[in-house]
């Protein structure tokens, strides 16, 4: 991967994002008011500045309208959040993704211009309750407010069929884009591919017609 990412917030979230953003091989820059927090991501960024992301100035001598992905994981002020995300699409960056404390902070995110807004400490909850309730669902991603991804071990009803005779996409209205099978991941597959046990689908769709096939 030969892409540039700001990070803007280096909590638990942002360093989280900053760390595993250098691990896949990313060029990382990591910003933050708190001198502490920049010191502790220094080893798993490309650069790290301890700054004040509310300054437009900052923001134009970082060169931020240069990175791929500015990621404004602020957490402490909402209003810092705001700003900086509005900031950031004014100088021109193509992608931002923002981390949003509440429905009405995501509202507000995307209404300044984010293009994602993340939930993470309500997909967690979220995660958690669907594992809880059944241990068949492994991951569970929101890609916008309505579309989710899903990852789920197939039940027994589904093993020895193929892909055509589920007929998922007309009885659920969902997409299988991929077939796990151990170390093994199908991402193109076909409609006579055949469902074993401990397979994992991995599907796209609207969340009520997840959960419809969470049921199946």
């Amino acid at each position: 991967m030969n892409k540039q990412f700001a990070v803007i917030g280096l909590g638990r979230f942002g360093s989280s994002v900053a760390n595993t953003l250098y691990s896949m091989g990313g060029q990382v820059l990591g910003i933050d008011v708190d001198e502490d927090k920049v010191r502790a991501v220094i080893q798993f960024t490309t650069r790290a500045v301890a700054a004040d992301a509310t300054d437009e100035q900052v923001l134009r001598s970082l060169a931020i309208r240069n990175f791929d992905v500015v990621i404004v994981a602020i957490g402490g002020s909402i209003q810092a959040s705001i700003m900086v995300t509005l900031l950031a699409k004014e100088l021109g960056v193509k992608y931002v993704v923002a981390k949003a404390q509440n429905e009405l902070h995501g509202k507000i995110l995307y209404r300044v211009g984010a293009d994602r807004v993340v939930f993470p400490e309500r997909d967690m909850g979220f995660r958690v309750a669907r594992n809880l309730v059944s241990s068949s669902i492994l991951e569970y991603i929101e890609l916008s407010q309505d579309v989710g991804m899903l990852e789920m071990v197939v039940p027994q009803k589904m093993v020895g069929k193929e892909l055509r005779q589920l007929d998922l996409r007309n009885r659920f209205n969902i997409n299988v884009i991929a077939i796990k099978r151990g170390e093994h991941v199908n991402i193109t597959p076909r409609a006579d591919d055949c469902i074993e046990k401990d397979d994992v689908l991995v599907v796209v769709g609207l969340k009520e017609d997840l959960q419809r096939f969470e049921q199946y």
